[in-house]
């Protein structure tokens, strides 16, 4: 039997817990999404109509994502999480029972875009729980195994989801989603996280969002990296994930490459997080931002795409520009937003990082039509390499903290 090293991350009871749960939940919500697209197919959906349902879900979880980040500064967070695991598994519950060849495929996306919630009122608490439970010497290696969580469960959760397609069927898979889903909110009820003291009056729900608001535009360096996170995963990331899949099949007449792919993309990241929490950086923006211009690889191997190994090695590599946001982005926003805020913080974060993807992948088409597949590709990777240049200039992204001669008198908050 292994033995946890006293003082490791693993040591802490709590946070051994939530790794575990994210694990368990991680896996049910990349699960979910195969038993979803048998499902819909089933019923006489296309690709059209699977897009849009799944987009449904992204949508619903950026809408309400503020909404969520509310709920976390005002209630536990772990029973945030719980109620959203619960929820997430209500809802898959009911698509075991519902779920048939003659249900309207309306009723589908209904659902999905409900479960949505969960997802929105999931993250921030997730990532607001973390310094109730860690020390703060213990963030950074707290954050790099959360992220790997993510990163192994959309490796593993699609491969359980289909083997459970093919053992049980689409609808029968819900059933198992809905499994890990509960099994995971259970293991977070014994984690203990301390009171907060709240006034006596507590405020409107629109003045709890507002501050949350403030919260980011007081603090530039926070505002660039969300917004530059937004705008560039719209325009490359959303180029890269319609364009692998078609290119894939086109050039190589497999989808083998498109799969493989995305799995290497996922074990660069992985490589890279654990190099990140190993080095110690003096100024963790400037080597986050560095090392994410490191994604233009996967939209230039795209634009020349010379053979299968060049193309995935290219994601491999991509894969590595991920690596130090989970090192050092959340652990700058749990150290430097104070706590009663960060649930919010996370929000606005989320709701940022994925808000503009589906538009972004919806205008690569008529982009291509446009400009041309290899112009669009090559064109969103100078995009990219020239917001990351621009965003270093805004005061804090290079240290990811307010610089020192800061005026809080003006609504800037102090470090927590």
């Amino acid at each position: 039997m292994a033995i946890i090293k006293e003082g490791s991350i693993w040591s802490y009871k709590d946070y051994l817990r939530l790794w575990t749960s994210g694990l368990l939940v991680n896996v049910g919500a990349t699960a979910f999404p195969i038993a979803l697209a048998v499902t819909v197919l089933d019923t006489g959906g296309n690709a059209t109509s699977l897009g849009l349902i799944l987009a449904a879900r992204v949508l619903s979880g950026v809408m309400l994502a503020p909404v969520g980040g509310v709920w976390a500064d005002r209630l536990p967070r772990k029973f945030v999480m719980m109620g959203a695991d619960l929820f997430r598994a209500f809802i898959a519950l009911i698509l075991v029972f519902v779920a048939a060849p003659s249900i309207p495929l309306f009723v589908i996306a209904i659902l999905v875009f409900i479960m949505g919630a969960g997802d929105a009122f999931g993250a921030p608490a997730a990532g607001a729980i973390m310094p109730t439970i860690l020390p703060s010497e213990k963030l950074p290696a707290g954050n790099v195994a959360r992220g790997i969580v993510i990163k192994l469960a959309s490796i593993v959760g699609p491969g359980i989801g289909g083997l459970s397609v093919i053992a049980f069927g689409g609808r029968l898979t819900f059933a198992v989603t809905t499994i890990f889903f509960t099994v995971g909110a259970y293991l977070l009820y014994p984690i203990t996280e301390p009171k907060y003291v709240k006034n006596v009056e507590a405020p409107k729900f629109f003045v709890d969002l507002k501050e949350g608001l403030k919260t980011v535009w007081s603090m530039p360096w926070v505002a660039a990296v969300i917004a530059m996170a937004s705008i560039q995963l719209m325009v490359l990331l959303g180029a890269e994930q319609v364009l692998l899949p078609i290119i894939s099949r086109r050039e190589f007449g497999t989808d083998t490459v498109f799969a493989a792919s995305a799995a290497l993309f996922s074990v660069g990241a992985v490589i890279s997080a654990l190099l990140a929490i190993r080095f110690q950086a003096k100024h963790p923006g400037l080597v986050s931002i560095s090392v994410w211009g490191i994604l233009v690889v996967a939209t230039l191997v795209l634009a020349f795409p010379i053979s299968p190994t060049f193309v995935m090695v290219g994601y491999l590599i991509a894969g590595f520009s991920v690596g130090p946001w989970d090192a050092y982005w959340s652990t700058a926003i749990q150290r430097e937003i104070p706590q009663e805020l960060q649930g919010r913080v996370f929000s606005i974060d989320h709701m940022g990082s994925v808000g503009l993807m589906p538009l972004g992948m919806a205008l690569v088409g008529p982009a291509v039509h446009l400009v041309g597949e290899k112009e669009l590709l090559i064109g969103a990777s100078i995009f990219h390499v020239v917001i990351c240049i621009a965003v270093l200039f805004v005061p804090g992204v290079i240290d990811l903290k307010m610089p020192k001669k800061a005026d809080y008198s003006q609504g800037e908050h102090p470090k927590a």
